[in-house]
């Protein structure tokens, strides 16, 4: 009696620390019904606007999907050095902007990004930046960034990136209805 009790403890706490929550489910799942499809987008917001994307086009590539990771590339003009990495962790979802050079190694500001605090909506995820993420921009000297909260919002003809903290505001959306031919590969990442 006591192995089957100690068993069936063992399952409940298996399965209440693997939560699923349904809205990050079905936001998840929007995502990846559009796996290995790419499409183009604009700059909708940008409050200081940059070299890096003023007037360059921009494709986000839904490259690589599994059970728990999504890997979308965000290519702006030439530029193949960004990959949002979307995974469920158990307690939420984890955003991550992995940065890399054209040779395939890191950037010294790459693996920042934040968590879900709540279950949000089937449409749209926040990720404030997490701890790790804060102490990386302190280290780089750009403290602002610090109150970073990263938003994706997934409609059906729809889908947006955007970022904000206080006085800064970016935000691109992408057309789910036009499909664009798929880039090559993100920098440190293989066809």
């Amino acid at each position: 009696m006591k192995l089957l009790t100690a068993i069936l403890f063992t399952i409940s706490i298996s399965a209440y620390a693997v939560p699923s929550v349904p809205a990050q489910d079905a936001f998840f799942d929007a995502l990846r019904q559009h796996c290995g499809k790419a499409f183009s987008g604009r700059i909708v917001v940008d409050n200081a606007p940059s070299d890096a994307f003023h007037n360059k086009p921009m494709v986000m590539h839904v490259r690589k999907c599994s059970d728990t990771t999504l890997w979308i590339p965000f290519h702006v003009g030439g530029d193949r050095s960004r990959t949002w990495v979307i995974t469920k962790t158990g307690s939420g979802l984890s955003l991550k902007h992995d940065h890399r050079h054209q040779d395939g190694s890191e950037d010294s500001l790459t693996q920042y990004g934040g968590h879900t605090t709540d279950a949000g909506w089937p449409q749209v995820q926040s990720f404030p930046a997490d701890s790790y993420s804060k102490q990386l921009f302190v280290d780089s000297g750009i403290p602002q960034s610090m109150g970073n909260t990263w938003q994706m919002y997934i409609y059906p003809t729809s889908f947006t990136y955007r970022m904000v903290r206080e006085g800064r505001e970016f935000r691109v959306d992408f057309d789910l209805t036009n499909p664009v031919d798929t880039p090559p590969a993100p920098w440190g990442y293989e066809d």
